[in-house]
């Protein structure tokens, strides 16, 4: 396994649509087994494909939290949304490609999704509460959309701004 490098907003790829995989074979589990490894040691609870530059419709998650719990990591790759409830809830919500910015963002409570799992079989899942909007968070960077997108123009321009300026702190170069 190996860590990749999370691409920040307001870099252009968090913005295309990813595509669906064909296969679910050895290079794809590798794939995924790197995701894993770069999403724990963000720290996050949630990773797109598309957040290290690979635009595939493949997503990893683990919303079991603190080191004493067991990881529980989930694989969706081509993850469909069949339905939402009415219900909605809200959650502050952050995101790795947004660093250091979060925000309250109202969700459907509920959600099922069809998917493949990391051995290629079809599934189903009922999903509520933090995981429910965790796929919804990760299912929208899929679709080119990120959480500061539910926010006015005004908040989202804000924390646009301010990402820019810290990148270009960033990418100075100290003798």
């Amino acid at each position: 396994m190996s860590k990749r490098k999370i691409i920040i907003e307001p870099d252009p790829i968090l913005r295309k649509v990813s595509e669906p995989l064909e296969k679910v074979d050895n290079e794809l589990r590798k794939l995924m087994d790197d995701m894993l490894e770069t999403m724990y040691s963000a720290p996050g609870i949630g990773l797109a494909a598309v957040q290290i530059g690979i635009l595939k419709r493949l997503i990893v998650i683990d919303i079991s939290k603190g080191e004493e719990k067991k990881k529980n990591p989930l694989f969706l790759i081509n993850p469909i949304i069949t339905s939402r409830s009415k219900d909605t809830s809200i959650y502050e919500e952050g995101c790795l490609s947004i660093p250091g910015h979060f925000a309250e963002i109202e969700r459907p409570a509920q959600c099922h999704i069809n998917f493949l799992d990391y051995t290629g079989k079809q599934k189903q899942l009922k999903a509520d509460g933090l995981l429910s909007t965790c796929i919804q968070h990760e299912i929208d960077h899929l679709d080119g959309k990120l959480f500061i997108d539910y926010l006015s123009k005004l908040k989202k321009n804000m924390i646009i701004k301010k990402l820019l300026k810290q990148k270009k702190t960033q990418d100075k170069i100290v003798l």
